[in-house]
């Protein structure tokens, strides 16, 4: 088990004696936890680091230029822009509940929030910063020094500046989502109509990759099961590739992390292409790719209502 499950497993057992309720068993979502965990200090100090622009090169962009919270926790932009203005191979996926996710990025590359940072800090594209500057720019701080010298140990260190800005990531976190209400016995949480939608959700077999706590972030799936998208979305890019560009293995090439479905009414434009610039079309899309079938006008109505009802709050770092 991983250390992201193994997390989400221990949150969601807590929360729930907290709660003194139970998920129900036969349902294939889970409600998120209203409480974390996490160090409320080093959050606050990873909330800093991650809208501090010092951590680019060229002290351009932060965590938060690619990740708006109020959006979601997603870019409204198909490709987020790097620190020289140039595009980013895949849409931003939403830092929100990302600490629920077994994997990180879209191709999975990376198993841990810290392994994520370390790859953006790094890459050529987005930040493309390398860890002595950036440590020498926040060791001349001095809010920053004696912040790291409260807080750890060993001070001002990539290891502890990982571990600031992933902690911080993982209490933002979205509980009571009138879904999770529903989940947890309100029977008035959500209308007849989204209730509907959530059967049509199961009916058609959504829910077999799109469940557990985060709906989705759980699990690889191919993108094109019953059709072949990339043949019919020419031309093929090097992020399409998914993640055959991490193992080599051909039976995982256009095979992508199953994006988890909170907040999704608010992550537009949707895939790993940004493809999709509506729920409509998204749903539109999975429809025909894969389940292999079409979508009527109420299909896309209903399944759309039960997807807003994914839509929770940010808790507060204590």
């Amino acid at each position: 088990m991983t250390g992201a499950l193994r997390w989400a497993c221990a949150f969601l057992l807590s929360g729930l004696a907290q709660q003194n309720i139970a998920a129900p068993l036969d349902e294939p979502i889970k409600p998120i936890p209203r409480w974390h965990t996490e160090n409320g200090p080093r959050a606050e100090l990873g909330r800093q680091l991650f809208n501090d622009k010092r951590l680019s090169a060229n002290q351009s962009i932060s965590c938060a230029s690619c990740h708006l919270l109020d959006r979601g926790g997603a870019d409204v932009r198909a490709f987020s822009l790097g620190l020289h203005g140039q595009a980013t191979g895949f849409n931003a996926p939403s830092v929100l509940n990302a600490a629920l996710n077994f994997r990180q990025f879209w191709n999975g590359r990376s198993a841990t929030l810290e392994e994520q940072i370390n790859d953006v800090l790094l890459s050529p594209v987005e930040m493309g910063a390398n860890w002595t500057d950036v440590l020498a720019r926040l060791s001349a701080d001095r809010v920053y020094q004696q912040a790291f010298a409260a807080n750890y140990s060993s001070g001002i260190t990539q290891e502890n500046v990982q571990n600031a800005l992933a902690t911080y990531e993982r209490t933002l976190t979205t509980p009571k989502a009138r879904f999770d209400l529903y989940l947890e016995g309100d029977s008035t949480a959500i209308t007849e109509e989204e209730k509907a939608g959530y059967g049509r959700f199961k009916q058609y077999g959504c829910i077999s990759c799109h469940q557990g706590i985060n709906v989705g972030g759980n699990m690889f799936q191919r993108f094109g099961v019953m059709g072949d998208y990339f043949k019919d979305r020419t031309p093929i890019t090097d992020a399409d590739q998914g993640r055959f560009a991490v193992t080599g293995l051909e039976e995982d090439r256009h095979v992508f992390k199953v994006p988890g479905l909170r907040n999704v009414e608010h992550t537009a434009p949707y895939f790993h292409d940004g493809s999709a610039p509506t729920l409509d079309k998204a749903v539109e899309v999975m429809f025909k790719y894969q389940l292999g079938r079409r979508a009527t006008d109420e299909d896309t109505r209903l399944i759309i209502l039960f997807l807003k009802t994914l839509s929770g709050e940010v808790q507060v770092v204590p």
